[in-house]
């Protein structure tokens, strides 16, 4: 009983739930908040044996068995993954085994995640464009988009192309930002180096945002680094994805569009894409498109890319302009009507 009364209510959680097996813990686990999860997972992936008699102080303890004499033999780390897992929401699962696994509250600087954007910008606003860059790339991407958004417009290309450029963080880069914001806000963070920004997360934060807030970034971004923002709009909008605009939007973009360069771009293309391409020109058009390809000899594929890349700008800038909608893009927020 002693060395009951010496655990943590999170340890004992643990202990509890380790003897009740994956299926009620997945069960429970849904029932609680993130942080509770994380909590008692943690205290799991430390535990390979549960002592008898502890198991039993604890069973009494929470009136949920008195009389059972359990001795479990456990891998600790595997039976908190399944738990987490078992349950039914697996974007919350994938998220918390992330913070779990990282050992991490939530994601480095966990009580950013929780304040109003517009309170974290007002935080932030002193700060280096650098400094604002780490933290941001640390949050969850739909909340790093509204953030960025109560922020000055001039400095967020910027924010985000340093986002970009950020690879692996030692902790004691993060450790010297979280000495800054202790006065302010309450921050516990790994000890392991971990990935935390790159061009990938821009995509994800840029893939968050207002219809058009993201072009105003990138135009920023291109002129800091054209090859980056280059690589940013490849990522967040491919020529094959041109095939989830309707008649009318592909209609738009094909006619600023030359015959030679929509030519060249359909050699790598799908059967899908050419043939939604195709219905939107005329016969004459898409019979002579088709025997050039036919007649077109080998190109270098970066040469195809390239005549791509060049095709979704003029979408990208359609968009924009308010010409047309791509269906999928700007958070969410907008339907067509």
């Amino acid at each position: 009983m002693k060395a009951a009364e010496r655990l943590s209510g999170a340890q004992k959680a643990a202990i509890l739930i380790l003897c009740l097996g994956e299926d009620a813990a997945a069960r429970i686990f849904e029932a609680l908040d993130d942080s509770e999860v994380r909590d008692i997972s943690r205290c799991m992936m430390d535990v390979e044996h549960v002592d008898p008699e502890l198991a039993r102080a604890v069973l009494e303890e929470y009136k949920n068995a008195k009389n059972q004499d359990l001795g479990v033999y456990i891998k600790g780390d595997s039976f908190a993954r399944n738990a987490i897992l078992g349950g039914e929401n697996h974007e919350r699962a994938e998220y918390l085994i992330e913070q779990v696994t990282a050992g991490i509250e939530g994601r480095p600087l966990e009580t950013i995640s929780k304040m109003h954007p517009r309170m974290v910008a007002s935080l932030l606003e002193s700060e280096h464009p650098q400094t604002v860059a780490l933290i941001l790339s640390t949050q969850r991407e739909d909340h790093a988009s509204r953030v960025l958004m109560q922020m000055p417009e001039e400095l967020r290309g910027e924010i985000m192309y340093r986002i970009a450029k950020i690879e692996n963080v030692s902790p004691e880069v993060i450790g010297r930002i979280e000495d800054a914001l202790q006065r302010e806000i309450g921050v516990v963070v790994s000890q392991d180096k971990k990935q935390v920004g790159g061009v990938d997360k821009v995509v994800e934060i840029l893939g968050k945002m207002e219809k058009g807030s993201d072009q105003v970034i990138l135009t920023g971004i291109e002129a800091a680094d054209a090859e980056m923002a280059e690589e940013i709009r490849r990522r967040m909008f491919t020529f094959e994805d041109l095939i989830v605009l309707d008649g009318r939007s592909m209609q738009a973009v094909l006619r600023e569009v030359s015959t030679d360069s929509l030519t060249l771009a359909l050699k790598t293309a799908s059967d899908e894409l050419k043939n939604k391409i195709y219905s939107n020109i005329s016969q004459r058009a898409a019979d002579m498109i088709e025997e050039d390809l036919d007649a077109m000899g080998p190109r270098k594929l970066s040469e195809v890319e390239a005549m791509q890349m060049e095709i979704v700008k003029v979408a990208l800038k359609l968009e924009e302009d308010g010409t047309l909608v791509i269906p999928g893009r700007g958070g969410g927020g907008d339907e067509l009507v």
